[in-house]
């Protein structure tokens, strides 16, 4: 028998963020989900966010590198001060690989074998991330389904840019978990 649960999620979600000024608590580390009865009790639910992480250019660039997408957009300070942004930008992509280890920070389920990132059903940028700024994610469990030996897991990943409204990055990332046998 094949259990699904399912919750509907919004991808232009916006995030009310701490103003620049304002002092965010430390990361209490992640939240512990002892089984999988557990995690399925957590669909429809905000499981927490991550730290912040400072975006900066050297962490632009170096992305620039590894996928040799090198657009003046990311990698060319001086002209992109007369683009569109008046800064470079984060890849959207370099914005979304955060997403594994931000997860990490998040939630730890305990009780599974292998964790497998299964890929992402919905992914949007609806915002620029600019060099100098600081982003976290926000992660909601939307849907728990079961498969052979295991189960099948969607994460809905708003990401916070600190001082600004719309998100930079809106995904669903799918995670299967296996049985330890």
């Amino acid at each position: 028998m094949s259990t699904t649960m399912t919750k509907t999620t919004d991808t232009t979600d916006e995030v009310r963020s701490a103003g620049a000024d304002s002092v965010t608590p430390e990361h209490p580390g992640p939240r512990v989900i002892a089984s999988i009865e557990a995690l399925r009790a957590c669909v429809g639910t905000h499981l927490g966010v991550s730290d912040w992480i400072n975006v900066e250019q050297s962490r632009i660039d170096a992305f620039a590198e590894v996928t040799r997408d090198r657009q003046w957009i990311h990698v060319d300070p001086a002209r992109a001060e007369d683009g569109p942004f008046g800064a470079t930008v984060a890849h959207g992509l370099l914005t979304l690989s955060l997403c594994s280890s931000l997860l990490w920070e998040v939630l730890v389920i305990e009780g599974m074998g292998a964790a497998i990132n299964y890929g992402l059903n919905k992914v949007r940028f609806p915002a620029p991330l600019l060099v100098g700024s600081r982003v976290r994610m926000h992660v909601s469990v939307t849907e728990v389904t079961d498969i052979p030996r295991g189960v099948e897991v969607v994460y809905h990943l708003t990401y916070e840019t600190q001082g600004e409204l719309k998100p930079p990055c809106v995904a669903d990332l799918v995670f299967r978990y296996y049985d330890q046998n």
